[in-house]
């Protein structure tokens, strides 16, 4: 089945449409080249629940404001990522109800906002320069702002945890707990097989692949096997489930977008294999797995999806790496 895109256009600021019998898809804008969020609204039993929120700024807000006229009976966030969790605490607040999510991107929201357990620039930015990033443009990414916090300004001190398998009832429907891997620690999409959807969060987009990486407190991690295998879970599902994407339009053709997906990093993984007659840090083969200029953002995250790569070659045993007398990792195939 190829994708389909029942919904072409996305919503306006400040309006909703129904994707299915009480799931409205809303848009928030968002001040990045990504530039704006699909959040969903269901219908639940004379109030709503909100999935995803949306970052923490007073336009996000004033947008919120104007969109939910029914009370808010409970927040579910699919991760921590700012652009997910930024209204969590505002919107809890405001409506008094529990916030629902999983342990360890509940546990990550808070480490990133307060800078704890490794969570900061320089512990990223050492995980960088031992893979080749030069100090020229390590300087261009360190900052003294804790740009997460910003965008996250509070944050719930409690919440209700969901786990694998976990079954949420909302208006009569249940939602399946699918927990993925790789993008995020403990990332939630939601599963409803009366309505043929899946609520996807970042694990399953439809036009773009979701950002893997290699982070400080995991330097050694293998993220991208696990996000492979996090999204071969979705062909268990109908293969024209209904796909709530977190960014991109919704669609439906699933089992194709994880084999495009497979196809996309196999391909990238051959791409560095060729490149790798000789050793080469993660730094010198961000051009052949970005072909464009990237600016200093960019490169944050290039460098994060470069080694991930890498490792992913290494623990496979298809590449061996080597930490060279001046503290560079290098990788080849001979």
């Amino acid at each position: 089945m190829s994708l389909a895109y029942p919904f072409p256009e996305v919503p306006a600021p400040a309006t909703t449409t129904e994707v299915a019998p009480g799931i409205r898809w809303l848009s928030m804008p968002l001040p990045f080249k990504l530039d704006h969020i699909n959040l969903w609204l269901a219908q639940d039993e004379g109030g709503l629940t909100v999935i995803d929120t949306g970052i923490g700024n007073p336009e996000t807000r004033s947008l919120w404001a104007k969109i939910i006229a029914s009370p808010v009976k409970r927040v579910v966030v699919t991760h921590y990522h700012p652009d997910h969790a930024g209204n969590a605490a505002w919107l809890c607040q405001r409506f008094g109800v529990e916030l629902w999510m999983t342990q360890g991107e509940y546990l990550t929201a808070h480490a990133v906002r307060t800078s704890g357990a490794g969570y900061t620039t320089d512990a990223v930015l050492a995980v960088f320069r031992k893979n080749g990033l030069d100090e020229e443009r390590a300087g261009r990414m360190r900052g003294s702002r804790n740009r997460y916090a910003e965008l996250v300004p509070e944050f719930p001190l409690s919440y209700r945890r969901i786990i694998e398998g976990d079954e949420i009832a909302i208006d009569g429907h249940r939602w399946r707990a699918i927990i993925g891997h790789g993008h995020a620690p403990e990332h939630l999409s939601l599963y409803c097989e009366s309505l043929n959807t899946l609520i996807a969060g970042d694990m399953l987009l439809s036009t773009i692949s979701t950002n893997v990486s290699v982070w400080s407190i995991d330097p050694e991690g293998d993220p991208l096997r696990l996000f492979l295998d996090s999204i071969a879970q979705y062909r268990e599902l109908p293969e024209d489930v209904l796909v709530l994407p977190s960014h991109g339009k919704p669609f439906r053709g699933a089992h194709e977008r994880v084999r495009q997906l497979e196809e996309h990093h196999r391909a990238r993984l051959e791409e560095l294999i060729q490149s790798l007659q000789q050793p080469r840090s993660a730094a010198e083969l961000l051009p052949v797995l970005f072909r464009r200029p990237l600016d200093a953002h960019q490169t944050f995250f290039a460098m994060g999806e470069a080694i991930a790569h890498l490792h992913y070659l290494y623990y496979a045993g298809r590449a061996q790496r080597t930490l060279g007398d001046d503290g560079i990792m290098r990788y080849a195939t001979r």
